[in-house]
């Protein structure tokens, strides 16, 4: 039963009704400043210009306005309209929202009845606002669902949270308008009812009353219950996705801000009203203690956190135990940290586990697309399958001083594995579900150990109307989107936007609140205009914290000044004099940084002396100055297609140091005794002066050696030291040669493995730059001989130093692949015939050289199994042995020796300049090493860092060339092996030129339909291609494993990207 207010106050509403003559002026000038005063947008203001130019003519033509628009002008004098005006204003909608087209379709949408529900429902000053403002809190809903989408602050690609519908969510954002139509149908529907008792009304006050009572939603019990239902359906819609962190991604969409976050956080919300509160969309970090006490006790995980480049909701850590990866699925469970980050997580319920199809699934997860899945608690949620490759293989070949192989991926990729256990292994009763489903354990990040993510990032700027901030997007999805103060942009940025639009930029993060899906962050540099190779690089470097800044004054100050520099009497007198040794260098055509090289002189019992001498660059860098300590920061050369970055200064790196020709140069060597069949008779290490009589290339040697017989003119070589004839260095060459083959073949009997992969090189124009061709590296004979000596002497100086200083080596270790991940990889082999023997690092060597036939595409497929071979592997990292008491763990695992370390180049990376100091130490040739064990196991991870880092920028310099080939010179067609099969696309290994793409089967031209299938552990896709002539019948074609195809690589629209187009094949069962 009403109360006597709400009968009177219904009774005020009838009156109001039924007075259609009521005669007054409506102060509708009035209400319309009040609202431009709060209301900016252009697109508002014209908006309401129209509005209330039809409003007046209405008055004119057909007498005076209702009385609806009538109560808006007299309510905006009241004190709740005067208290609810801030919060009229930021709850608006985005003003974008609004034309003036859409104004007479939407008529009674007036601006001013929207400005009416905002003040009485959207958080005026009324009791109905602040209670629907209080149930959205408690239901979780965020402001961007109250205000409804914006289309400026969403988007599929920048790696942040894309808005509900976009996403496809079943639950819709609280739209005021809809809300405001509903009402006002009521209010139309009352209307029409029989007209009774109508008595004018001119109290202004009373008309208030009534229009108040009509669209508040506290008067009225039915409305209270009609909003409740609402409310309670919006709930059921949101199912999981906002509460609980089962679900991360689906809680961040309701979450996100379109305001970004403001630099003061929480300690500015006293001051904002009812509406300047902000819900949490990440989680507190736990404190220190917290941290360290969950950790010794097993109930948090620490590990670095590793995010899909093609999929930024899909995170991982490895597992401790070295099972399957750990899995964070969305932005909000990986809380503010980005990639390369040292996290510590914990892990969720069992009843929030993920769910996948099949064991291997979840094994290959690093890389994916989206595939079908489910959640242990909801086994109909859609969910991922994680499989795919990366952007970029990884040369995974042993140690040696040419390339990074030792740094053998950490993920596991995708190589089509999926299938049911066979029961050759017993599985950890933890990864079943009661219904016997396959589990991979979730988590959360809860503190961050160590931020190894530089924060800096390339990307664009996008102005945002009405905004103080602009948008940045990164290029790299996996960072989320920044807000950028106008302040910080181009002065003209605001009011010429498209200038920037195809300006790359560099942008700091400065910070991230737990109250904003966006980061914060300002403008460190413009970089130029996309697509053009030396912007690109330089966001590359920046990107990466790579320092290519010149060196400062105070580390010059530390290199010799008086040039050019001899070798004082006192230092020549105190080392062994090799300088009339047949000693030569073996290094890349283009190579200015020569620090090694080689000697071999046979003696009269037949055995061989051969010498490895490397620059002495710890003579010229003092252990704790200047140029010691930007050394150790940046702790590598970094080497780009057309450039390198040094780690020391070009006067050592090209001069000093270089063990250029013809020039005396200090060198640390060692000498052995062998036998012609490589067995070790005596070493000596020890402080050396060399004189170089020639540098050959790896071209130079490899023509020695394919021709032993040959007299080679003077011509033919570099210039050679006139006291070493040129048939005495062609003997050494074919000695070393002989010498290095039987090194490698006792290596790998002993059990060593070697992973090549192809690896793709670039010919550029002399004055340009400009890629003008590109080719397959081939890895020859010549690059083999060395390689087995500076392995030898690698091993040699590991053994040394760790003989001398036990708690203080530095030395470097490769544990192990992870079992699990080559136990499927060895049923995946199983399924497809092929015998390969994971047992140990030696029996996969024998069997991926001998188990892929002898036809012309063995080779090709020796490629895709070594690739896939790759994925389980671990990395190689340097290490202090004082950190690890189990010497097991020091074991190398891919050459499969006990102890190994890098000794032979100085030049290019820091940890040999701290091995040739231990080195020196250990012969008396030098002071002890400064350092302490936790500050020697502080340099190598940091050395750790560095060579990942710069690896990984080598790889992005080679496929922003490749990019640029292509888009040059192409398309291109070459053939390809298909490497993995995915449910709805494949990669492929384009053979020409070692690059593997993924090709997805819905943008295929030409392909009515596709069906993806498992045979055994073996994923297949079905592709049917339409017929070319009306008659003919349709074209399928099976895509699997090793399946050859025919592709051709095309240019994008996007600057310097490209993509694999897959070729029709001939009219035959394909």
């Amino acid at each position: 039963m009403d109360s006597p207010l709400q009968s009177k106050r219904a009774d005020q509403r009838r009156k109001s009704k039924r007075s259609p003559n009521q005669s007054s002026t409506p102060p509708q000038k009035d209400a319309y400043a009040r609202l431009l005063g709060q209301h900016h947008s252009s697109k508002f203001r014209a908006y309401l210009d129209q509005y209330v130019h039809e409003s007046s003519t209405q008055v004119d033509d057909n007498g005076p306005a209702s009385p609806f628009a009538q109560s808006h002008s007299d309510r905006v004098d009241t004190a709740q309209a005067t208290k609810g005006r801030h919060q009229a204003a930021v709850d608006f909608p985005d003003s974008s929202g609004f034309s003036l087209s859409s104004v007479k379709d939407r008529c009674e949408e007036s601006a001013l009845s929207l400005y009416m529900e905002k003040l009485n429902g959207g958080g005026g000053g009324g009791g109905g606002g602040t209670m629907t403002q209080d149930t959205d809190r408690k239901q979780g809903v965020g402001e961007r669902q109250r205000r409804g989408p914006r289309r400026d602050t969403t988007t599929s690609h920048d790696g942040d949270v894309d808005s509900a519908e976009e996403n496809g969510s079943s639950h819709k954002p609280v739209d005021a308008k809809q809300q405001l139509l509903q009402q006002q149908q009521q209010q139309q529907q009352q209307q029409r009812q029989p007209k009774k008792n109508k008595v004018p009304n001119r109290d202004s006050s009373h008309q208030l009353d009534a229009q108040a009572s009509a669209l508040h939603p506290n008067l009225s019990t039915q409305d209270q219950e009609k909003r409740k239902k609402q409310q309670n359906q919006q709930e059921e819609n949101r199912g999981a996705e906002v509460p609980g962190p089962k679900t991360p991604l689906g809680k961040a969409k309701h979450m996100q801000k379109s305001q970004g976050n403001s630099p003061g956080g929480e300690k500015n919300m006293k001051n904002r009203g009812a509406r300047g509160f902000k819900k949490r969309v990440f989680e507190a970090y736990l404190s220190h203690e917290d941290v360290s006490h969950g950790l010794k006790r097993g109930e948090l995980l620490q590990g670095p956190l590793r995010i899909n480049p093609k999929n930024y909701n899909d995170a991982f850590i490895p597992s401790p135990d070295g099972m399957r990866d750990i899995f964070l699925d969305g932005i909000v469970s990986r809380n503010r940290a980005l990639n390369g980050d040292v996290v510590v997580v914990q892990v969720l319920p069992r009843e929030q586990w993920k769910v996948v199809k099949s064991d291997t699934d979840c094994e290959v997860s690093s890389e994916s697309e989206p595939q079908a899945g489910k959640t242990a608690q909801r086994k109909k949620s859609p969910q991922k399958k994680r499989a795919g490759p990366p952007p970029t293989g990884s040369d995974v070949v042993v140690e040696d001083q040419y390339s990074d192989g030792d740094d053998l991926p950490t993920r596991v990729e995708a190589v089509s594995l999926g299938g049911a256990d066979n029961g050759k292994r017993a599985r950890p009763l933890e990864d079943l579900s009661s219904d016997g489903e396959i589990l991979q354990r979730t988590a959360k990040v809860v503190y961050i150990v160590e931020r190894k993510h530089s924060r800096a990032v390339t990307g664009f700027l996008k102005f945002l109307p009405d905004m103080p901030f602009a948008k940045f997007s990164p290029v790299d999805h996996r960072v989320p989107r920044i807000n950028v103060p106008l302040a910080d942009c181009p002065q003209d940025f605001s009011s010429r936007p498209a200038d920037y639009a195809n300006i790359l930029f560099i942008c700091r993060i400065t910070s991230w609140s737990e109250d904003s899906s966006f980061a914060e962050g300002c403008l460190a540099k413009s970089l130029g205009q996309a697509g053009e190779i030396e912007p690109e690089t330089e966001g590359i470097l920046i990107e990466y914290d790579v320092d290519f800044s010149e060196f400062p004054d105070e580390v010059l100050a530390c290199l010799p000044t008086s040039l050019p520099w001899c070798i004082p009497p006192e230092e020549m007198s105190q080392r062994r004099d090799l300088r009339k040794e047949c000693i030569f260098t073996i290094d890349p055509a283009t190579a200015r940084d020569l620090d090694d090289a080689l000697s071999c002189k046979q003696l009269p019992d037949g055995n061989f002396e051969v010498g490895v001498h490397i620059a002495d660059v710890s003579y010229f860098v003092d252990e704790g100055n200047a140029l010691d300590a930007i050394a150790s920061r940046r702790a590598t050369s970094v080497y780009m297609v057309q450039k390198v970055i040094p780690m020391l200064p070009r006067l050592l790196c090209e001069e000093l140091c270089s063990l250029n020709p013809l020039t005396d140069r200090l060198t640390f060597s060692v000498v052995w005794t062998l036998t012609p069949q490589g067995k070790i008779l005596s070493e000596w290490f020890g402080r050396s002066v060399i004189r170089s009589c020639v540098k050959l290339s790896y071209d130079h040697a490899q023509s020695m050696i394919d021709a032993p017989d040959k007299l080679f003119s003077p011509e033919e070589l570099p210039p050679i030291d006139p006291q070493h004839p040129l048939d005495e260095i062609h003997q050494a060459v074919l000695h070393l040669h002989a010498i290095a083959k039987q090194l490698r073949a006792q290596r790998f009997e002993g059990g060593a493995l070697r992973l090549d992969q192809l690896k793709l090189s670039f010919t550029l124009d002399k004055e340009s730059m400009m890629p003008q061709g590109c080719y397959v590296y081939q890895y020859r004979d010549s690059n083999k001989l060395v390689e087995e000596f500076m392995l030898l002497a690698n091993m040699a100086a590991a053994h040394q130093i760790y003989r001398s200083f036990p708690q203080q080596a530095m030395l470097r270790r490769h544990p192990p692949p992870q079992t699990k991940m080559v136990d499927e990889l060895q049923e995946f082999c199983d399924q497809m015939g092929l015998a390969v023997d994971f047992s140990s690092a030696g029996a996969l060597h024998t069997s991926l050289h001998s188990t892929l036939g002898d036809d012309e595409y063995a080779s090709a497929r020796k490629e895709v199994l070594t690739k896939m071979c790759s994925k389980p592997m671990q990395m190689a990292v340097y290490f202090c042995t004082g950190v690890l008491k189990d010497e097991l763990l020091f074991r190398h695992y891919a050459l499969n020796v006990p102890f190994y370390t890098h000794f032979t180049s100085p030049i290019r990376r820091y940890a040999d300049v701290v091995v040739h100091r231990l080195l020196a130490s250990s012969l008396g040739c030098g002071p002890r090493l400064g350092l302490q064990g936790d500050e020697v196991q502080a340099q190598a991870s940091h050395c750790n860092d560095r060579k990942t880092a710069s690896k990984r920028v080598q790889e992005l310099s080679s496929e922003l060339f490749f990019g640029v080939f292509v888009k040059e010179c192409g398309p291109l067609d070459s053939e390809a092996m298909v490497m993995g099969v995915l449910d709805e696309s494949f990669d492929v290994l384009v053979l020409r030129y070692g690059v593997q793409k993924r090709i997805y089967c819905k943008s295929m031209a030409g392909v009515e339909s596709f069906q993806h299938h498992r045979v055994g552990k073996r994923g297949e896709i079905t592709l049917v291609w339409a017929p070319e002539e009306p008659r003919q019948p349709a074209l399928r074609q099976v895509i699997s494993v090793f399946s050859l195809v025919e592709v051709q690589l095309r240019a994008d629209e996007a600057a310097l990207k490209y993509s694999a187009v897959l070729k029709r094949p001939q009219d035959k069962e394909s």
